[in-house]
């Protein structure tokens, strides 16, 4: 039966995933998810049913819209097939407990703001404010231990990113700082640290390879959001068993 619920979890992290593109493309620029229905920027045909399988309709499009021939943003089904990895993984991790509410909605946030930072360079408050808020409420359902370290989390982290931003004269986001006061919520304080260090590094990779492949060093920026992410993601699931193997190592 645990099998059979993992798939259904990754189906419906895919259909999901398919949403979370929709919003994470037009709530930054104040447009509605709603209306108009989902359509190819290109040519402005209207997507039917057969064009919204989640992964499966790139697949067999071939990456090309039906009415155009434009090539699909290949970033739309990597999404999907990603939330669908993660919701699946979660369920595995969590099984039917409260916590599984908590990880659906923080990784539900970080797909977004994932998707309009690397879109935009920009992470919207109607994302992270409606997040940290449910996020806030579903601690108190499922605590993390000592229940302070979830507040304490959010100051550290929204404190430390503010500071680096002061330091380096805009060198750092408002919403890189913001959304590290969500993190904190869920994470708690050491792994929140975790998390800055693990996206620093994360970041600085990603960075060389960008100056490698497009020889402009520092005049395109990076979005920082997606190393976050990965790195929210790996601390979330794995970050108390990175911090174990570490302190034996010093033992």
């Amino acid at each position: 039966m645990t099998i059979v619920w993992t798939v259904l979890f990754f189906i419906y992290g895919t259909v999901f995933g398919s949403f979370y593109n929709v919003v994470g493309l037009r709530v930054p620029k104040k447009e509605s998810v709603v209306t108009p229905p989902s359509h190819c920027t290109v040519c402005d045909r209207r997507l039917t049913l057969p064009d919204l399988v989640p992964v499966l309709s790139f697949v067999f499009l071939r990456g090309r819209c039906r009415g155009c021939g434009t090539r699909i943003n290949p970033i739309y089904p990597f999404m999907e097939f990603v939330t669908g990895l993660l919701f699946a993984w979660a369920f595995l991790h969590f099984g039917f407990t409260a916590e599984l509410t908590v990880a659906l909605v923080f990784l539900s946030m970080l797909v977004i703001i994932t998707v309009s930072d690397i879109a935009y360079m920009l992470i919207p408050n109607k994302v992270l404010l409606p997040a940290g808020i449910v996020l806030a409420v579903l601690r108190l359902v499922s605590p993390l231990s000592p229940w302070w370290d979830s507040l304490l989390g959010a100051i550290i982290g929204f404190g430390v990113l503010f500071l680096i931003a002061v330091v380096s004269k805009g060198g750092m986001g408002g919403g890189d700082i913001k959304l590290f006061f969500v993190l904190g919520l869920v994470l708690g304080t050491e792994l929140t640290l975790l998390t800055l260090f693990l996206a620093a590094l994360i970041g600085s990779i990603v960075g060389i390879i960008h100056l490698r492949r497009t020889g402009q060093g520092r005049k395109t920026p990076v979005p920082f959001g997606p190393s976050i992410a990965v790195a929210a993601v790996i601390c979330y699931f794995a970050g108390d068993a990175l911090v174990g193997w570490y302190l034996s190592l010093l033992a």
